[in-house]
């Protein structure tokens, strides 16, 4: 069937995800303190010099450059670009290449999640536990490129790991600190035992999004830029362009400040949140679910809301617009054939 624009109308919510977030509330709650404490008294361990002291008591979600140089002994750091594979790549002493490849879908909907079982395999040859310090860094060559620490801080987030960061600018930060770099390989890590613990709040599935449509209190928040939220683009891989019915636009890239490839303060970043679409800016505790193409911009989106910025309620839908589009689910912003065709011939006229 062709992508149509269709009405909102949808099944009731589903019961379970509303439980479920209640139950992730409570707990986060309870548990916020100890999380805490037992993140201080790791780092009270380490030994920083005087100079980065203040920002070694500090665990995540971002890290920067000289704090991470401080911590490098107690933390695993794990490369996700992608020639972090390739023999006498120069690379952050002690970091494990685990390219970005390695923790998406197939190219034909890279947002897809990986079956557990390779998720589990992956983490285990890693040598991660739920309780290791795991610090993610990628290339920091602009902000696009962001989204796949990100993307790989919600997936191991999302997998039961509970220490995590993102070192803010990635390989550009550490080159502009002047910090030192290594040709020679890190050894493998010890292979761990470790066992998913799925934290279902954080996951938006293609049925839940169906159900999140009828319910009034759901704000679906779209990270792309505004041409593919209002149909005038397209992801390749997608069956159509548009977006979900509802869903609001917010482009993840608003959140850097121009030139930069690293997330400003907090104080910034709260300030950039005052510009999110009115719903969501009146309601900070809403329930959003965070989508792009393939999960990749959303999970910027994700990333700040949650883990920065500590919303509440806040999920993210891997598989995104090009999953929805392929259910032929209901979408909005749809464009006709007839300019879907000419949508084409203009892309295709620019690319000569």
């Amino acid at each position: 069937m062709p992508c149509m624009n269709t009405p909102t109308s949808t099944p009731s919510p589903s019961a379970h995800r509303i439980a479920r977030r209640s139950v992730w509330s409570r707990l986060c709650r309870a548990c916020a303190l100890g999380w805490f404490l037992a993140a201080w008294a790791l780092q009270q361990g380490v030994g920083a010099a005087p100079a980065h002291q203040a920002e070694a008591q500090t665990f995540g979600p971002l890290i920067s450059a000289t704090a991470l140089a401080a911590q490098r002994a107690q933390v695993r750091i794990i490369d996700l670009r992608d020639m972090a594979s390739e023999p006498h790549v120069a690379h952050i002493p002690g970091a494990l290449p685990a390219p970005y490849a390695d923790w998406r879908g197939p190219a034909s909907n890279p947002g897809q999640l990986r079956p557990l079982a390779e998720f589990t395999a992956l983490v285990r040859r890693l040598g991660l536990t739920a309780e290791t310090p795991v610090v993610l860094v990628a290339s920091g060559s602009d902000p696009s490129d962001f989204g796949a620490p990100a993307r790989v801080y919600w997936t191991l987030k999302w997998l039961g790991l509970k220490h995590l960061a993102i070192l803010n600018g990635g390989m550009t930060a550490w080159l502009a600190a002047g910090l030192s770099l290594t040709r020679e390989p890190t050894p493998p890590a010890a292979p761990s035992a470790f066992t998913p613990q799925l934290d279902g709040a954080l996951l938006a599935t293609r049925a839940e999004v169906a159900q999140d449509l009828a319910r009034p209190g759901t704000l679906l928040l779209d990270a792309r830029p505004r041409a593919f939220y209002l149909g005038r683009e397209k992801a390749p891989i997608a069956r159509c362009p548009g977006t979900l019915p509802g869903a609001l636009d917010f482009d993840n890239l608003r959140w850097f400040e121009q030139g930069s490839a690293a997330l400003p303060d907090t104080a910034t970043l709260e300030r950039v949140a005052q510009t999110l679409p009115q719903p969501l800016a009146a309601a900070p505790s809403a329930e959003v679910v965070s989508f792009c193409n393939t999960g990749h911009w959303a999970a910027t989106n994700w990333f700040v809301l949650s883990q920065v910025l500590h919303r509440p309620h806040v999920a993210l839908y891997p598989g995104s617009m090009v999953d929805w589009s392929r259910a032929d689910a209901p979408m909005a912003h749809v464009p006709t054939r007839l300019q879907q065709l000419w949508q084409q011939l203009e892309q295709t006229w620019q690319a000569l």
